[in-house]
């Protein structure tokens, strides 16, 4: 990670996970492992102005479930000493306040990069990791982006780098479920970004993720 020149307060990263909770901090342990790079903030407000056709604003859908809660503790608390062992780097005082696509046409690029935007400046990167929010939400800002969604709105949300860990349709995932989904969003990002043949292997170990 490094602060790009001539733009003060924009840093790039591999990729930003927005969501401190759970379901970041499992999908960011996962891309550590893997050797890939990124920033964990907390999530997107409600943003009451229109936004450009390539800005969206997600809303907050927190969901406790007391089942279990006690679960989920003891996996943060694993989770949590991970990262702060391998110098993850968390942000739990950053919000993410808006996200913006950015297409790289002089690159040649098809695949568009990511600003987050927050209040001490952007983040930029290739991947974006989403933790909260109801699909129908995620359905209106593919729209924003003009994108066609069509019925497989994670393969349309994929295809454009935005990928999603712990977000149900109907009910909250599962704590396992959530891991299980880390570790498949770990493998994707991984894969593009160290391509078959040149794959990083996987460092350090944290049996809770073995699920």
């Amino acid at each position: 990670m490094s602060s790009m020149p001539g733009n003060a307060g924009t840093e790039q990263t591999t990729t930003v996970i927005i969501g401190t909770g759970l379901s970041g901090l499992a999908v960011a342990t996962e891309l550590c492992r893997r050797g890939v790079d990124s920033i964990v903030v907390d999530g997107l407000d409600i943003l009451g102005a229109a936004q450009p056709a390539n800005t969206a604003s997600l809303q907050r859908c927190d969901a406790a479930d007391p089942v279990t809660l006690r679960e989920r503790n003891e996996i943060l608390r694993h989770l949590r000493n991970y990262a702060a062992s391998h110098h993850v780097d968390v942000r739990n005082t950053t919000r993410a306040v808006q996200l913006t696509m950015v297409k790289d046409t002089a690159a040649g690029s098809v695949a568009p990069h990511w600003e987050v935007h927050t209040p001490t400046g952007i983040l930029v990167a290739d991947h974006i990791v989403l933790t909260r929010c109801a699909h129908s939400q995620l359905r209106r800002m593919i729209n924003d982006f003009g994108i066609a969604v069509g019925r497989n709105l994670v393969a349309a949300m994929r295809a454009i780098g935005i990928y999603l860990v712990g977000v149900g349709e109907l009910i909250t995932p599962s704590p396992k479920e959530v891991l299980r989904q880390a570790k498949t969003v770990g493998h994707a990002i991984s894969s593009k970004v160290n391509p078959p043949g040149g794959a990083t292997p996987l460092t350090g170990s944290l049996a809770i993720l073995s699920w």
